[in-house]
């Protein structure tokens, strides 16, 4: 099966660059689709320095629903938004005070790969940080997905009126340029052995904040739901995550995170299945739950479970259901507006057309 490669690579321009990001997709690109897929052919997507965060995404979310593996690599740099305080890859056009507006919040890339197959994804990261970013990331860890595997590094700030380069990502090009491509980990420990050989990242004391996760073991429930889904088993996959659901909710408690995973991953199965209302109804007990839970409003996960209701809603084509929800919905937008300005008005004006047709 053909492969998926998204090159990635992203910094502001002008004063608050830290890095050349670009600088490596001239060496990235001279490797073969094939070397940098690790498949017998691939199909290659290059953004350099893209200006708007939803381009970015819309990339990201065609390269996710390709079948085959998917392998990203992303040279940038990281900044938090002021308002809740999360880590965004910047790009061309972010400044600190627009991260939020300017810039791809990470959490995007994780939710756009969730429901892939166990094993079809790999990450490969060579990210600056500022001084802010750098902090928050001894703290949090850079949250990319259970089911990806992840390997590169995070830099911390280089010196005032330096920018860097991306070495650790220049060193994987290079060595790919052999033609051979190595399992993700041995090319991890290569280009990690040649930068450290050649002198350059690790910042003042070799500071490097290594990321090296191999993903799911084989067996992962999330692979099986995913070839029952390809297959068009639709209720067989609902069936196996709903056992997953119970059994979190169970050991964990209902509104815990390995619970409302399982009854996200049950809106996205309703969402392929073809049944909006479900979907929706699903992503409005998860917002709901989380809330309940003391997660406040603005919290990425919240924000991403009303979106994703207020999408589902808009495909529900019978109009008994399409109210029942959109009552919810109001009622849910009213507390979490989400970061696009007109949502509760939306859903305000689409409810009163319904409403007036009886």
């Amino acid at each position: 099966m053909p492969g998926t490669v998204l090159l990635l690579a992203a910094s502001p321009v002008g004063r608050g660059c830290l890095v050349d990001a670009a600088s490596v997709l001239p060496v990235l690109a001279a490797v073969p689709p094939a070397v940098l897929s690790g498949t017998d052919t691939a199909n290659v997507v290059e953004l350099a320095d893209p200006l708007e965060p939803q381009a970015v995404l819309t990339r990201l979310r065609a390269a996710a629903a390709a079948p085959g593996p998917l392998t990203v690599y992303v040279a940038g740099q990281l900044q938090l938004d002021r308002r809740q305080r999360l880590p965004h890859l910047a790009l061309a056009r972010t400044t600190p005070a627009t991260v939020r507006y300017t810039a791809l919040p990470w959490h995007w890339i994780r939710e756009e790969l969730r429901l892939r197959p166990s094993g079809a994804t790999t990450l490969l990261l060579d990210l600056h940080a500022d001084q802010e970013t750098w902090q928050w990331l001894r703290a949090n860890p850079l949250d990319s997905g259970r089911n990806n595997a992840v390997y590169g590094r995070v830099a911390p700030p280089p010196s005032r009126r330096t920018v860097a380069t991306p070495a650790y990502m220049r060193a994987v090009a290079t060595i790919l340029r052999s033609g051979h491509r190595p399992p993700p980990d041995q090319l991890h420990e290569q280009a990690l052995a040649r930068g450290a050989a050649e002198g350059v990242g690790g910042g003042p004391a070799g500071a490097d904040l290594v990321l090296a996760a191999p993903g799911p073991v084989a067996g992962d429930p999330h692979a099986v739901i995913a070839a029952a889904v390809q297959s068009g088993r639709h209720a067989d996959a609902d069936a196996l995550a709903a056992r997953h659901e119970r059994a979190a909710a169970h050991a964990h408690g209902p509104v815990s995170e390995d619970a409302l995973h399982w009854t996200e991953v049950r809106a996205d199965l309703a969402m392929f299945a073809g049944d909006p209302a479900r979907s929706c109804r699903a992503w409005l007990t998860v917002a709901e739950a989380r809330l309940v839970a003391g997660q406040p409003p603005q919290a990425p996960a919240v924000e991403a479970a009303v979106d994703r209701a207020h999408h589902q809603w808009g495909q529900v084509r019978d109009a008994g259901p399409a109210r029942e929800l959109g009552a919810a919905l109001v009622a849910l937008r009213g507390r979490v507006p989400g970061p696009r300005e007109g949502a509760l008005d939306h859903v305000q004006r689409e409810l009163s057309r319904l409403q007036t047709q009886g």
